[in-house]
Parts: structure tokens; C-alpha cells; sequence
């Protein structure tokens, strides 16, 4: 199982959109996908049709109520593509989880044992850097930045790859950041021009190939409770993922 974060501290840069739609986009291609929202919010866990206060179990009760993963995995509506819900209950794990001996663990350890079921493990993290994130980061190997194409794209960045490098000394020597997608891309706009290039030579090889560009349909979606493959199979936006899908499948 290929264990995957998407990960950054700024707002609007389309992670929880990335999550879901790349979840999807790999689901389609034949590869089971578990998806973790582990953002309060819940926004990855609702536009996947799924409504986190009907649910009776969610990722809040596997970290603290000591449920076992698959009490709380949830089928969608896409094939090959479970998800572990989010809850606003999931605002105050950080806190209850400081008491918790081996608190930085307990996302990694409650894992333990689906890797022979799903292909690929994604975690939406939150958008910020506390016990929820490096709870995620501890229970991966790679991190995903999504980063948007604006003028503080970088902004803040570095705060995450501090964090990412302590982490790596101290609990999860295995994690790595894989690469960074520039999302929201408008090529008619110098500004993403500008900002594609400088995410270029900030991250050198680091950076996808594909960029994810503004779409209407992308944004519509999550209101409907369906990932772009199925909202707008045919959009701008189900292509880039679609691009998305097959480089991180080709990267192994």
C-alpha cells in the first residue's frame, strides 16, 4: 500500500479537492483507494456524498474512542474508493490527544493491517501543522503540497518542510515529500506563470508535470456529493486529475 499525505498549512489550495479527485481518478483505474479526511471541516468526507453527522463511527472515534479501522471505513458511491469520515467532534482530537501516551502514533497504529486490502492510502490533512498532521505524516511515506498558483503561493511552505524534516528525525525516518501540484493554474494569467516557475526552481524536480487548472466544474462538484469523474467526466478538471492519477501510478 502506497501511503500518501496531501499536506499544507495555507488555506484554498485545493487539498481537500485533490484529495478527493485523486482518490477517484485512481479508483477509476482499477486501484482500491482508501481516503482519510482528517480535517474537521469535514469537506473531503462531504464531497464524497457523505454525510458525517449520520454517520456512527468517524476518524474522532478511531483515534480516541479506540475503534478499529473497519468499524469506521465507510463504502462511497465510487467503486474501488473507501473513506474514513471526518466530524467537527475531530476539532477537539488535538486537544484530547495530548494526554494520550504515543499520541504522535495513534493514526499509524490504528492502521495497522490494511495494507494487503487498498493499493493506495490517502490522508486530507488539516490546515495546520498540529497533533492531527503529524499524526498523517507519521502514518505515510510521501507528502503531496498541493501549492496554488497565486502571489503567496510559497508562503509558508517552509514552516511545513521544518516540520516534515522533524518528523523524519524523530518519528517516521521512512517520509519524504514526493512532490508538489500546482493547483488553480490560469495560463492566461503572467502571475501563474511567474508562480509556476518559481515553485520550479524552489522544488527543482520535485513538481508534477501536470498542473491543475481553474474550472468551474471542480468547484461545483463538492455541492453535488460527487467527485469530478463523475460530476463532469468529461471537464478540464476530470482531465488533470485523470493526468494526476496515472504519474502518481507511474511513479510507483
Amino acid at each position: 500500500m502506497i501511503k500518501i499525505a496531501l499536506a499544507n498549512q495555507k488555506g484554498g489550495c485545493a487539498k481537500s479537492t485533490t484529495s478527493v479527485n485523486l482518490a477517484a481518478c485512481l479508483a477509476a483505474k482499477n486501484k482500491k483507494v482508501l481516503l482519510i479526511d482528517a480535517d474537521p471541516q469535514a469537506h473531503a468526507t462531504i464531497h464524497l456524498g457523505v454525510n458525517p453527522y449520520q454517520m456512527e463511527h468517524t476518524l474522532y472515534d478511531l483515534l480516541l474512542h479506540n475503534k478499529k479501522a473497519k468499524d469506521v471505513i465507510v463504502q462511497t458511491a465510487t467503486k474501488n474508493l473507501h473513506v474514513i469520515p471526518s466530524h467537527i467532534d475531530l476539532s477537539a482530537a488535538e486537544i484530547e490527544l495530548v494526554t494520550h501516551i504515543g499520541r504522535e502514533s495513534v493514526l499509524r497504529d490504528q492502521l495497522k493491517g490494511l495494507g494487503k486490502k487498498y493499493d493506495y492510502l490517502l490522508i486530507d490533512c488539516p490546515p495546520s501543522l498540529g497533533l492531527l498532521t503529524i499524526n498523517a505524516l507519521n502514518a505515510v511515506d510521501r507528502i503531496i503540497i498541493p501549492i496554488q498558483a497565486e502571489f503567496f503561493a510559497l508562503e509558508g511552505s517552509g514552516k511545513l518542510l521544518q516540520t516534515v524534516d522533524v518528523i523524519k528525525e524523530r518519528l517516521n525516518p521512512k517520509l519524504e515529500v514526493y512532490k508538489v501540484l500546482i493547483t488553480r493554474y490560469d495560463s492566461r494569467k503572467n502571475i501563474c506563470k511567474d508562480v509556476a516557475d518559481k515553485i520550479g526552481q524552489h522544488f527543482a524536480k520535485k513538481v508534477f508535470k501536470t498542473k491543475i487548472r481553474e474550472n468551474v466544474k471542480l468547484a461545483e462538484a463538492p455541492s453535488y456529493g460527487k467527485p469530478i469523474t463523475t460530476y463532469a467526466p468529461n471537464s478540464n478538471g476530470k482531465k488533470d486529475y485523470a493526468s494526476l492519477a496515472k504519474e502518481v501510478i507511474k511513479d510507483g
